[in-house]
């Protein structure tokens, strides 16, 4: 199951996995493209290992490691919770 996290202000849409069994949690990233779909790209932590990226320029990419790098410990959390809405008792 996937929980969604952040909005950015480019479109770009974030949003993370349970605890995989591997105890890695996968943070997958899309933004829409009017000519090609969907433009995208995966983060696994806590190791920030990047895999199938298509479409996401070395700009977007380095703000959604900022990103993703300056809120890991929410991420891991509401991974372990069940999501921002579990975690946060809405």
């Amino acid at each position: 199951m996937m929980y969604p996290f952040i909005t950015l202000d480019d479109g770009i849409e974030i949003v993370h996995s349970e605890i995989l069994p591997d105890r890695r949690v996968k943070v997958y990233m899309e933004k829409p493209d009017a000519s090609d779909g969907f433009h995208h790209a995966t983060c696994y932590l806590p190791d920030y290992q990047w895999t199938d990226i298509d479409g996401l320029t070395e700009a977007e990419l380095r703000r959604c490691q900022e990103v993703i790098e300056s809120t890991a410990h929410l991420i891991l959390r509401f991974a372990a919770d069940g999501g921002f809405e579990n975690a946060s008792n809405f």
